[in-house]
């Protein structure tokens, strides 16, 4: 493609990126072409080369949500682990590292399904999903299927309560009651070896 077409038009992610900055920022409302083509100083014909519409945007948007935040943390939950508490610690990555977990996408998501029934269906999906494999993680460290189920939904319902209520807290506060949170939920303190390979880890963040 010539260079000059090429950034007249845009890319796909350019246009997915703009949409996600604007659903963020002011809900799925706002996520129109002529609005995003502004943002992105193109015309709105650069659109129509990537999409065939705004459903097929807002299709693509949902489906980077459920890769990066469900995916993700579906991963995470599946690593290799010693114990409960380093399982955890794996899970807890996502509440720390954006680029393993987006709560403001997560918040984004979960207000749009307010007005649109298939998108709350799919929510439900992935809440399930990710449940499920939060009490696949306990039920492999020991925990009977009840137990662990029970402790999957506390974890998650946590979690959501977090990105609902957008809670704020600065990094080192919330750093420093990761480690509380994962003797609350495994029934057990972590050991110094597992709590300083988890800070080492966000040391740097």
């Amino acid at each position: 493609m010539n260079a000059t077409v090429s950034r007249q038009r845009g890319s796909k992610e350019l246009w997915l990126d703009a949409a996600y900055e604007l659903l963020i920022a002011e809900g799925v409302d706002a996520v129109k072409i002529m609005p995003l083509a502004k943002v992105l100083n193109l015309s709105r014909t650069g659109f129509y080369w990537f999409f065939e519409d705004i459903a097929e945007l807002h299709g693509a948007m949902v489906l980077r949500w459920e890769s990066k935040n469900t995916g993700n943390l579906v991963q995470q939950c599946d690593l290799e682990a010693t114990n409960i508490c380093e399982a955890l610690f794996n899970l807890m990555d996502c509440w720390l590292d954006p680029t393993l977990f987006d709560a403001p996408l997560d918040l984004a998501i979960r207000n749009w399904a307010r007005v649109d029934e298939d998108l709350e269906q799919r929510i439900r999906e992935a809440d399930k999903q990710r449940i499920a494999a939060v009490t696949r993680m306990f039920e492999r460290h020991g925990f009977s299927y009840e137990q662990a189920e029970v402790r999957g939904l506390t974890v998650i319902y946590t979690q959501i309560g977090y990105i609902s209520m957008q809670v704020t807290e600065n990094a080192s506060q919330r750093l420093a009651r990761v480690q509380h949170y994962v003797e609350l939920f495994a029934s057990a303190p972590p050991s110094e070896k597992d709590v300083k390979v988890f800070l080492n880890r966000h040391a740097a963040n």
